[in-house]
Formats: structure tokens, C-alpha cells, sequence
């Protein structure tokens, strides 16, 4: 009977230890730089099928709803996507150029972190494509809470994209606000009331 029961115990504890390898080495492979340049492969292979066939116009179109989409609930990597890493970006507010995507990232994290409840249309696009470059206006209407207060702003962006290894990013952002309507709730004075390149 001690020896059943030493048996049984000595089977849990290998059992227990078997399953810790198998997940630490689920993990690592995971996290290893080939499985995650796999992974992106993998991505980007099905994001180039979600637009095959459409036309230079549709491609844009379709990327600026995804960057759009990445900036309200706030997914880096899907944002960066849409984003060349020598991006220049104008903002709405009285500020200097930010330029590229980790002085980007670095500013839209600050100002996201204090946001909830995002939402941003678009509206009246206007798309114009000549070779590999192209430009895009649109307006917006930006919706949120910031620091627990409502706020709302209204404005228009324009973007200039390029083509590169077939995929459309945007290489400059330049973001213009509207003046509040009467009644409207916005952001504080010293608060851009959107973030940076939104």
C-alpha cells in the first residue's frame, strides 16, 4: 500500500513537472524571434488577402478605416501597420511636427492612457492616387472620456500615403480642429483636444 501510494505521488510530481517543460517550451517557442517573425508573416499574408482585388483607392480607403479602427481601441501594432517609421505628423493643436513612429507611439500612448470610450467617424473621404503616392482628406468627429470627463471635437485630416512593398502607409499625417459648437463639451485648455495624429 506505501508503495502504491509512493508510486502515485511520484507520478503526480513528474506529471506536475512534465506539464511545467511542455508549457515553458510552448512559451518559448512562442516568444523566439522565428515564431514571431513567422507570426507576422502570417498576419501580413492575411491582410494582403483582405485586399486583393480592390483597387489603389479601395486599398487606401480600407487601411484608413483599419488605422482608424487601431487608434479607438488602442492596438499599437495594428496602428503601426498603417504607419511608415518615418511618418511626420501634424496635429491640431499648437505644436511642433512629431516625427516618426516612435516619437509618435511615445505621445499617442500618453494621451490614450487618459482616454476611454473612444470613437471616431470618418466622413466625407476624398482620395486621390498618382503612381505610388497618394493623398487622402477626410473629416472626422471624435468622441471620448477624458480623465472621466466627456469631451468631443471635430476636425479634418489629411494624409499623404506611399506604397511600399505593395502595401499602402501613411507617411504624413497633417490634423486640423474645428472650433467647438456652442454647448459642446471639450478638453481642457492645455489638453489637445484629440491626440496627435488621430
Amino acid at each position: 500500500m506505501k508503495k502504491q501510494f509512493g508510486m502515485v505521488r511520484l507520478l503526480r510530481v513528474w506529471g506536475r513537472t512534465l506539464v511545467f517543460l511542455l508549457a515553458a517550451a510552448f512559451l518559448l517557442a512562442n516568444l523566439s524571434p522565428a515564431a514571431q517573425k513567422e507570426k507576422k508573416k502570417k498576419k501580413d499574408e492575411a491582410d494582403s488577402l483582405k485586399t486583393t482585388g480592390l483597387s489603389d483607392e479601395q486599398q487606401i480607403d480600407f487601411m484608413l478605416s483599419e488605422m482608424m479602427g487601431a487608434l479607438q481601441v488602442g492596438d499599437v501594432e495594428k496602428l503601426h501597420s498603417t504607419y511608415a517609421d518615418d511618418v511626420s505628423m501634424v496635429s491640431g493643436s499648437w505644436a511642433p511636427p512629431v516625427m516618426g513612429w516612435a516619437n509618435y507611439l511615445a505621445t499617442y500612448q500618453q494621451q490614450r492612457a487618459r482616454l476611454q470610450r473612444v470613437r471616431m467617424d470618418r466622413t466625407n473621404t476624398y482620395i486621390k492616387v498618382k503612381g505610388d503616392v497618394a493623398w487622402a482628406c477626410y473629416q472626422w468627429n471624435f468622441i471620448a472620456t477624458l480623465d472621466g470627463q466627456p469631451m468631443q471635437s471635430q476636425g479634418q485630416t489629411t494624409v499623404v500615403v506611399e506604397k511600399r512593398n505593395g502595401h499602402w502607409v501613411i507617411v504624413h499625417n497633417h490634423t486640423s480642429l474645428t472650433p467647438p459648437a456652442p454647448g459642446t463639451t471639450t478638453a481642457p485648455q492645455q489638453t489637445p483636444t484629440k491626440p496627435n495624429g488621430l
